[in-house]
């Protein structure tokens, strides 16, 4: 678990002297620093600046990021919302492949099924090497797939109507 810390000074006369006051406060051991160059100026949304972006991707789950003041990343919501943004989308590709990971673990493997069940397999290589159609062999593949699912009423469909009377 790494611990990043980003500083960024708005002007080239500006120095990082005060963040790192900040930050040695803090506490933080063996930090990993992403500066900005002088003068990256705070009007540059986020991941616009150089650093930011390298910090954003070197990070790994787990990892801490540390910024003296907020400001320093961030000047308004429209910020916030950018960086938000790109860690949820990160985050989510994340969940998804330890959930494959997961599943690869218990012998799931990912994928979609495939459309002809394996005991069949060999009896349809064996079909179009004899010369049939791969159209004749999917129509008949697709039928007996079609007779295999049980039939039911969609519970939005209206029921039939009745043949007989109506009372009144």
């Amino acid at each position: 678990m790494a611990k990043l810390v980003y500083k960024r000074g708005s002007t080239c006369q500006q120095s990082t002297a005060q963040q790192n006051l900040v930050l040695d406060k803090a506490g933080i051991e063996d930090p990993v620093v992403f500066e900005e160059d002088g003068g990256t100026s705070s009007r540059l949304r986020p991941l616009q600046r150089p650093k930011f972006r390298t910090l954003l991707e070197c990070a790994r789950p787990g990892d801490t990021a540390h910024i003296s003041q907020m400001y320093r990343l961030v000047r308004g919501t429209g910020h916030i919302l950018d960086v938000l943004d790109v860690l949820h989308r990160d985050l989510q590709r994340e969940l998804t492949y330890d959930g494959l990971r997961a599943a690869k673990a218990k012998g799931s493997k990912g994928g979609r099924r495939p459309a002809v069940a394996a005991t069949k397999t060999a009896d349809v290589c064996t079909a179009y090497l004899k010369g049939r159609s791969i159209a004749a062999l999917a129509r008949e593949l697709q039928s007996a797939a079609a007779r295999s699912v049980p039939r039911h009423r969609s519970p939005l469909r209206a029921p039939p109507r009745s043949a007989g009377p109506l009372a009144t």
